[in-house]
C-alpha cells in the first residue's frame, strides 16, 4: 500500500542562512500576491494554468529579485522551481474554493501570513544522518543545514522507487525555520485488528475517559488554586511566571502608545516571546496527543467516539443588547479549556493510526450520552450531580461512577445497537457548500 505523509524538523541555521531563506519566503510571498492580481484582473475566459505558468516565468526573466528563489532543472524544458511551486499551491487554493472546501485566495500580508519555500524536487537534498539526534540536509541557496532526527527517513540505501523523499517545504513559526519533508513509502496491508472495542469519552478535567475503566489524563492540574481553569497548564511555573511578565509589560507598552503610532521594535520583541511560550505549550499538547492515540490504537481494534460540532461547542454566550446572555464569564472560561484540549486533532491522529494498524474508527449521536445511565439505560433527573460524579436517581437502579466513565459506556453501548453515524475510519468525507456549483455544472 502506498502511503504519502509528512515529516517535520527543526532546522539548525546561522544567522546568515536566515537571512537567505526568510528572503526566499518574502520573493515567494510577493509572488503568491502578484500571481493574485494578475489572476483576479485577467478576463475568466484568458485564465489558465499554462497562460499563468508563462507569465511568472516572465515575471522571473524581468525581476531580479525573483532570482532569489530556488530553482532546480532536471531537463532544459522542464524547470521544477519555487516559483511554478507558488503557482501549484494558488491554483490548488483556487481548486479547494470551487469545491466549497475552503475561502476564495486571497492577499498574503507580510506579518499575518506563513513564511514557507518550496523545495519541489527532493533528488537534490542529500539528506544524511551524521548522529543520533541530528541530520544534514542541502537546501538550494542555502548550502548544508543540520536538522533534528526524529524519525527514520527513507534516503540513502534505505530509498527506492516506493521509498524515497519527493520534496520539502520550508515552514517558519515562531519556533524558528522547520523542514517538512514530503515522504512516499509502501507499507504492508494490516489485517484487521484483533483488538476490543472501547467507547471514548473526552472532556475537560478527565482528557479521555474509556469504557473499560481506563483513562488519560495530562498529569498536571487543570484549575489554579482559586478554583479557576487554568488555561496555562502545560507550562512549568517558571514559564508562567515569565508569560505573566510579559504579558504585563506588553499591556503596559500599548497603553503608553498613542493612537496612529507603529508599534516599537521592543514591543514586537515582547509579543515574539509570549508566542514562542504558547508555542512550547502547543507542541507539549500536540506529544502528548501523539502519544496517547498511538497507545489506544495499538490496544483497541475498535474506537467509538462522539459526534461532536466542536464549533457551536465554543460560541460565545455575551447575547445581544436586548437579549443579553448569562454566565458570559464562565462560559468563555469553558470555551478556551475546550479550544485548549483540541478534541478534533485527537480524533484525526486516531483515524490514521487506527486506519494503518487495521482497526476502525465509529462515530455516534452525542446527546444524552452524559446524562443517561450505563446500568439501566434510563434518564433520570438530577442523576448528574456535578462535573465527576453520575449517581443514577431511578430507585430501581442507584447506579454510582465517574460521569465521564459512565458517558464513555454510553458511547460504546450505542455503537453495539448500531446508532453509528460514520461508518469506517479513513474515509474522506468532501463536503461541498450549497451556494457551490458541482465542477461539472461549472
Amino acid at each position: 500500500m502506498q502511503r504519502q505523509f509528512g515529516h517535520r524538523a527543526r532546522l539548525a541555521l546561522t544567522p546568515a542562512q536566515v537571512r537567505v531563506v526568510d528572503g526566499q519566503a518574502h520573493a515567494a510571498r510577493v509572488t503568491w500576491n502578484l500571481l493574485h492580481d494578475w489572476w483576479t484582473m485577467l478576463p475568466k475566459d484568458k485564465r489558465s494554468l499554462a497562460a499563468a505558468d508563462a507569465a511568472i516565468r516572465r515575471a522571473r526573466q524581468d525581476l531580479d529579485w525573483l532570482a532569489i528563489l530556488p530553482a532546480q532543472a532536471a531537463q532544459a524544458a522542464q524547470a521544477a522551481q519555487a516559483a511554478q511551486a507558488v503557482l501549484k499551491t494558488y491554483f490548488q487554493a483556487w481548486r479547494n474554493c470551487w469545491d466549497g472546501r475552503a475561502d476564495a485566495p486571497a492577499f498574503k500580508s507580510r506579518i499575518r501570513s506563513v513564511m514557507s519555500v518550496d523545495i519541489p524536487q527532493g533528488r537534490d537534498l542529500n539528506i544524511v544522518r551524521v548522529h543520533r539526534r541530528w541530520g544534514m540536509v542541502n537546501l538550494p541557496k542555502v548550502g548544508r543545514v543540520r536538522f533534528r532526527w526524529t524519525k527514520d527517513l527513507p534516503v540513502g540505501k534505505r530509498a527506492n522507487k516506493g521509498n524515497r523523499i519527493s520534496g520539502a517545504r520550508l515552514v517558519k513559526d515562531v519556533l524558528g525555520w522547520h523542514i517538512a519533508f514530503r515522504v512516499q513509502a509502501v507499507e504492508p496491508v494490516a489485517g484487521p485488528h484483533r483488538g476490543p472495542e472501547v467507547g471514548i469519552d473526552a472532556g475537560v478535567n478527565l482528557p479521555l475517559a474509556l469504557s473499560d475503566g481506563h483513562h488519560f489524563d495530562h498529569g498536571r492540574t487543570a484549575h489554579q488554586v482559586d478554583g479557576t481553569a487554568d488555561r496555562d497548564k502545560w507550562l512549568t511555573s517558571e514559564e508562567k511566571a515569565k508569560l505573566l511578565c510579559l504579558e504585563r509589560r506588553a499591556a503596559h507598552r500599548k497603553a503608553c502608545r498613542k493612537s496612529g503610532e507603529r508599534i516599537s521594535r521592543r514591543l514586537r520583541n515582547t509579543y515574539d516571546q509570549i508566542k514562542r511560550l504558547r508555542a512550547t505549550a502547543t507542541r507539549r499538547v500536540v506529544d502528548w496527543q501523539h502519544k496517547t492515540t498511538t497507545e489506544i490504537a495499538d490496544r483497541y481494534g475498535a474506537v467509538v467516539v462522539e459526534q461532536l460540532d466542536i464549533r457551536n461547542m465554543v460560541r460565545s454566550a455575551r447575547g445581544t443588547v436586548e437579549e443579553p446572555g448569562r454566565n458570559v464569564a464562565q462560559k468563555a472560561g469553558l470555551n478556551r479549556s475546550i479550544v485548549q484540549e483540541a478534541w478534533g486533532r485527537t480524533v484525526t491522529m486516531l483515524t490514521y493510526k487506527l486506519a494503518q494498524r487495521g482497526g476502525t474508527l465509529r462515530r455516534v449521536p452525542a446527546p444524552g450520552t452524559s446524562l443517561r445511565c450505563s446500568a439501566c439505560g434510563l434518564t433520570t433527573p438530577g442523576s448528574r450531580q456535578d462535573q465527576a460524579t453520575f449517581v443514577c436517581k431511578n430507585p430501581d437502579c442507584g447506579f454510582e461512577a465517574n460521569a465521564d466513565w459512565n458517558a464513555a459506556r454510553n458511547i460504546l453501548h450505542l455503537y453495539r445497537i448500531g446508532h453509528v453515524s460514520i461508518p469506517a475510519a479513513g474515509r474522506a468525507v468532501v463536503r461541498r457548500a450549497r451556494r457551490v456549483k458541482p465542477a461539472i455544472a461549472r
